[in-house]
């Protein structure tokens, strides 16, 4: 039987639960083929079925609730005038629903993957390291499908098309399929190193919490509770939202960048923002960025466990 102990994280435009757990003794190393990974994949999907399903019901509502704050972080981060007007608050919405919801079932079931693939192959490995490279790995997998919705959301939060079917026609019609997976680079330089950040500073903030909590209660083997977890969640997504604003900037302008002044990498386009801005360019939208996690997960984790409740009743 497999333990198990949740920590709710938020992760780009919305919050994603991450179970971190105690694996079973790996099996020895074989050669898996892709047949069997996909069986792999699809069982690990309805096993999760439950937990997705109520993950699935919490992101929508989460990215539905904090959209505008969204919007309004991309319009400072493209220095737009008056980021705060009202019109337009919720253009994309549609779009980043469409590719973020998948996204958590397609990383979730490649972690678990990648999980089992990695302790078989390095058993001596400290599960942790197991575990956080797993995610990250599940988060490129997942962006291979969350590019282009990313990249439609960002365009419309923008205002460069009027819709997203117009949104579609005119990437399509510039750049073909790469339209869509332009700031490709962008997003992975910013999701990687926010996850590393993200599970660290969870991990570091749960070891002095507990520490606390011991000291308080007197009780040794005091736990976190599922909202203690939440809130030391909360504040490691803020928190490394914050360090890795300045790469969250450069993947907004490489996908809003429909003249190539940002010169399409992400060298490139850091190197224009420090010229033209000076470092404080780096964090133009940082606080709607950060305000932007702790409710995220908050409503998250209230709608998560609503709707688990309800299917459980059901069952």
């Amino acid at each position: 039987m497999v333990g198990s102990a949740a920590a709710t994280f938020p992760r780009g435009g919305g919050a994603a639960k991450i179970t971190a757990t105690t694996s079973a003794p790996a099996a020895p190393s074989t050669t898996i083929s892709p047949a069997l990974i996909l069986k792999s994949f699809l069982k690990t999907i309805a096993d999760a079925r439950s937990h997705l399903a109520a993950a699935a019901a919490a992101r929508a509502v989460s990215i539905f609730s904090m959209y505008p704050v969204d919007t309004i972080k991309t319009r400072m981060q493209m220095k737009q005038g008056d980021a705060f007007r009202l019109s337009g608050l919720y253009k994309g919405c549609a779009g980043s629903l469409v590719g973020q919801v998948p996204y958590g079932v397609l990383t979730f079931g490649s972690y678990e993957i990648y999980k089992q693939a990695l302790l078989n192959k390095f058993p001596n490995t400290k599960p942790a390291l197991i575990y956080a490279l797993s995610a990250i790995l599940g988060d490129v997998t997942g962006s291979g499908w969350l590019c282009p919705s990313e990249v439609m959301k960002q365009q419309l939060q923008a205002g460069l098309y009027p819709s997203m079917s117009e949104a579609i026609k005119g990437i399509w019609s510039k750049s073909g399929i790469a339209g869509f997976y332009q700031g490709f680079t962008g997003g992975l330089a910013r999701d990687v190193p926010f996850r590393v950040a993200q599970l660290t500073t969870f991990e570091v903030t749960k070891s002095l919490y507990l520490k606390a909590k011991k000291g308080r209660t007197g009780d040794d083997n005091a736990a976190l509770s599922a909202v203690e977890a939440a809130v030391c969640g909360a504040a490691a997504g803020s928190f490394s939202a914050a360090i890795t604003n300045p790469l969250d900037r450069i993947k907004t302008l490489m996908m809003t960048d429909t003249t190539n002044a940002y010169g399409g990498s992400v060298v490139a386009c850091a190197s224009k923002i420090l010229k033209d801005e000076g470092i404080g360019g780096l964090f133009a939208g940082v606080a709607p960025r950060v305000g932007y996690i702790a409710p995220s997960v908050c409503i998250f984790f209230v709608t998560y466990e609503f709707v688990q409740q309800k299917m459980q009743k059901k069952e």
